[in-house]
């Protein structure tokens, strides 16, 4: 099922539950390739138990962002949430889908091992080229049982505009001022190093085959290369693997109820035990929708993910929301409407 998933990727184009599509085709959405892997497994089982498929378009948050608004699509998918400001100006409302973490993936040859300690001053100087060569002394500090070789680094960046690309640089801006002041957060930004390439699927691709490459993905993408992977020194000072384990421990800390226009952004959160590259998955609906069909079937798609997605998301080493979280969420979708004022989901 992955490798179908992963290969389909690259591609930046996929079917969800290809089957339900042609009984069903009006039920469309594009965004985010972060969540896809999870997105794909629970389209199989839900077009297994309804009948009704999903076409979603594995495009980058920036481009989900850009059909939602435009009106193209039923739902966008965005790893980097809209301010309320921008949700209320686009006559829009979004929640979080699914939370998993963002790991810095790296290939070098003779380094002996499964993994690599960094934090986050020094990863924020390699993406801005101020450290070139893996044997610097930067990295062998945070290494010192390492013997190092002096291979040139290749940073690999999101050359589309992304919420993989929001979430990383949102974490290096909050651990490196100078970062902040010189390449900034967002989902696209001008990279002063390395080389870039299409989506989580390209960068990984890309790392794989560079020795010397360092690249930052969703964690499946990492774990169907195969990849390497760095530890990360978190807030609290501890360095800490990339796993389940640690992307629950940041994610533990997300207030929604607190959260104007439920933005909310789960970097560098505090904790022993916190991945420090966290963050959510959010889906984007108008507030009035022009097909209320298609946006009453996608609300019950995602309400049966809710209720019944939980271990398949675990599985792929991401975090499902909580039931108060998912329950909050069915509430607010009493704001979705017809053009006549109807609301659009009922409980």
């Amino acid at each position: 099922m992955l490798k179908h998933v992963f290969a389909a990727l690259i591609s930046g184009s996929m079917v969800l539950g290809a089957a339900g599509v042609q009984a069903q085709d009006s039920i469309t959405g594009a965004g985010a390739t972060f969540p896809y892997p999870v997105y794909s497994q629970w389209a199989d089982a839900y077009q297994d138990e309804s009948g009704i498929g999903l076409n979603y378009q594995a495009i980058g948050s920036g481009g989900g962002i850009q059909q939602i608004v435009a009106k193209t699509v039923t739902f966008g998918a965005s790893d980097a949430p809209m301010t309320k400001e921008e949700l209320d100006k686009n006559g829009l409302m979004q929640w979080p889908m699914v939370m998993g973490g963002v790991v810095a993936a790296f290939h070098v040859e003779g380094i002996e091992g499964d993994s690599l300690n960094l934090d986050g001053p020094t990863l924020a100087d390699i993406y801005q080229g101020k450290i070139t060569n893996w044997d610097d002394e930067a990295i062998a500090k945070l290494n010192p049982d390492m013997d190092l070789p002096d291979t040139q680094i290749t940073p690999v960046y999101r050359a589309d505009g992304s919420g993989t690309n929001f979430l990383f640089t949102h974490y290096l801006a909050q651990v490196s001022e100078d970062f902040a002041n010189t390449v900034g957060e967002g989902k696209s930004v001008a990279w002063p190093a390395g080389v870039g390439a299409k989506a989580n699927a390209g960068v990984a691709s890309q790392v794989s085959n560079t020795n010397g490459a360092i690249g930052y993905v969703e964690y499946a993408y990492a774990e169907q290369n195969d990849l390497s992977l760095v530890h990360l020194k978190n807030q609290a000072g501890k360095v800490v693997a990339p796993d389940m384990d640690s992307f629950m421990a940041a994610a533990a800390n997300a207030d929604w109820k607190k959260a104007p226009g439920m933005y909310l952004v789960l970097t560098n959160q505090p904790g022993d035990k916190s991945w420090p590259i966290t963050g959510a998955s959010f889906i984007l609906m108008h507030k009035e929708v022009q097909n209320a069909d298609a946006a009453r079937q996608a609300l019950e798609f995602f309400d049966w993910a809710y209720s019944n997605g939980g271990d398949m998301a675990k599985k792929l080493d991401y975090v499902p929301m909580p039931e108060n979280v998912a329950d909050m969420v069915r509430d607010s979708w009493s704001e979705i409407k017809d053009s006549d004022g109807n609301a659009v989901w009922t409980k």
